[in-house]
């Protein structure tokens, strides 16, 4: 009976505490540089991509052209233009910060003012590696769209390098991914 009231003491203790073990925090900064160094790779190239999830009924951005496009890369921030069709407003910026790295959303207007809703996102998680981070919704971001408390958004390069996924989920479920092939660079005219 000792024994089940000290394992379940311990295991209580355990459940209170952070979930980052002793030395975690460095490679978490590893993993995140290694993460900016392989988006780094594809600095100055434009990618095309197609709407995964939803597929059904009419997923959102179903008939426009969307792009990637890498434009910036460090050494304090990298920015990638997302294009949905005709409307260039969106932007991805990834900055490494003191306490990790983070990630917003800049929209703005066709005259460059920023939109009403811009830089939401959030700073990685500890749960990130080389291909893929994972970055909550912040303070910031409940403030300006409750709805968005439980975000987390998901920037995701495949194993053989080949996709480039940005996914959104809410409520601990998938509500928006978009793939881009990275295999095919293309050319804007």
């Amino acid at each position: 009976m000792i024994r089940f009231f000290t394992l379940l003491s311990a295991a209580i203790l355990l459940s209170h505490c952070s979930p980052r073990i002793p030395g975690s925090e460095a490679a978490q900064r590893r993993d995140q540089k290694a993460f900016l160094k392989n988006i780094s790779a594809l600095c100055g190239q434009t990618f095309e991509g197609v709407v995964v999830f939803p597929a059904e009924p009419a997923p959102p951005f179903k008939d426009a052209r969307l792009l990637m496009l890498v434009q910036q890369c460090g050494p304090k921030e990298w920015r990638i233009p997302f294009w949905v069709g005709e409307d260039k407003s969106r932007t991805w910026i990834l900055t490494p910060i003191g306490e990790g790295l983070l990630f917003k959303h800049d929209h703005r207007h066709e005259d460059g003012t920023p939109d009403e809703v811009t830089n939401y996102g959030g700073l990685a998680d500890a749960l990130g590696s080389a291909r893929q981070q994972n970055f909550p919704a912040d303070a910031f971001t409940v403030g300006l769209i409750p709805a968005a408390a439980t975000n987390v958004w998901r920037l995701r390069l495949s194993e053989d390098g080949k996709v480039f996924s940005y996914i959104l989920e809410r409520d601990g479920k998938p509500r928006f991914q978009a793939d881009f092939d990275l295999s095919k660079p293309v050319t804007l005219r």
